[in-house]
């Protein structure tokens, strides 16, 4: 029988520190001016459509699915993607399903969290019912931690956590989404998935407590270039309970990527608007919204998004992507049998995300 102890802390007061309370101030300063920023674009559709694969890619990344900007912009059609595409392509979608079910209900179920993990493993095997899963070093195989084994005791384990989620306890929600992923991840509960599941979670959580409307921000890239510091952290909660460590790793992460996605967010708007005049200017009867949209939303277009996109023939399609290749707004590709036509500026503000670690 599992002795991890159920939420909320015994000792709430170990989270009463001077650190704590300083990543606290300075994560909901950055996180309330990227809620700002979002709330004032027209098109924050785009923006969940075209950042949501970069999330989803770091994320996979963590669990050493690599893949390339070419492979994911490229190749969404699973049939032709690569394995790592097709998994970072899952988890864009197990993002969107969470998204949409805390935006429809404003909670979050057990059945929103099996719901995104079977979109990422694209199965319906549910919480672990079988013992024997346990996580090891993978440098040399040994056991760093076994999670509960019982299947009842997980089952518990996860209705404590979905009520943990949403008590009304006057728990800050930062620190009840810190201290939710290091449970979620402790409790393990799935065979597979469970650290991508546990990162989408962490976004719904924000979500749901109005902290940010659109889950655009990068904590995945957080946790990829801080995974010593993550995994370490998260171990010596297991072992001697320093939540006010976790916390201050945490608070920092959502600080430090609110910054990187504010710069990000604000030369998208910025290269939209841009690309917008250029447009209007070069090809002034070509123009529309939608066709702006379907350059941002997909940084490598293609004749059929066109077509679907805009509802015009495909001869219309081709010839409106020829015509802005021309005009030197998109660069034409061919890969195997499909011409792309590449939106440069995106692509390359897109592939170019850094953290400006402390």
């Amino acid at each position: 029988m599992s002795t991890l102890p159920r939420l909320p802390l015994t000792d709430p007061t170990v989270l009463e520190t001077r650190e704590v309370w300083a990543a606290l101030t300075e994560a909901h300063r950055h996180l309330a001016e990227l809620k700002g920023l979002c709330e004032s674009l027209p098109n924050r559709g785009i923006l969940l459509d075209t950042l949501a694969i970069q999330e989803a890619k770091d994320s996979s990344e963590i669990e050493n699915i690599i893949t390339t900007h070419d492979e994911l912009y490229a190749y969404q059609d699973d049939t032709i993607a690569t394995a790592a595409a097709k998994e970072v392509r899952h988890y864009v979608s197990a993002l969107r399903t969470g998204y949409e079910a805390v935006r429809d209900s404003g909670l979050i179920r057990l059945d929103t969290v099996l719901a995104v993990q079977g979109e990422l493993e694209r199965n319906r095997a549910g919480l672990r019912k079988l013992p024997g899963t346990v996580l090891k070093n993978e440098a040399n195989g040994q056991i760093i931690y076994e999670p509960p084994q019982d299947a009842a005791e997980v089952e518990t384990l996860m209705g404590n956590l979905i009520d943990f989620i949403h008590a009304e306890d006057g728990l800050d929600p930062l620190l009840r989404m810190a201290i939710t992923h290091h449970q979620f991840e402790s409790i393990h509960p799935f065979y597979d998935g469970n650290g991508r599941t546990g990162r989408i979670l962490n976004l719904l959580i924000l979500q749901r407590e109005g902290l940010l409307d659109l889950p655009v921000l990068y904590l995945s890239r957080y946790i990829t270039t801080t995974k010593p510091d993550y995994y370490r952290l998260l171990q010596t909660v297991r072992d001697e309970e320093r939540w006010a460590e976790w916390c201050v790793y945490m608070l920092r992460g959502v600080a430090v990527t609110s910054c990187s996605a504010i710069t990000l967010v604000k030369a998208f708007r910025d290269l939209m608007q841009e690309t917008k005049h250029d447009l209007k200017v070069r090809l002034p009867k070509l123009y529309s919204q939608d066709l702006l949209n379907n350059l941002f939303r997909h940084p490598y277009t293609k004749i059929e998004f066109i077509e679907r996109e805009l509802d015009v023939s495909r001869p219309t399609a081709t010839k409106y992507l020829e015509q802005l290749t021309s005009a030197g707004l998109l660069r034409k590709q061919k890969m195997g049998r499909v011409s792309f036509y590449i939106n440069d500026p995106l692509y390359q503000l897109l592939s170019g995300v850094t953290l400006d670690l402390p």
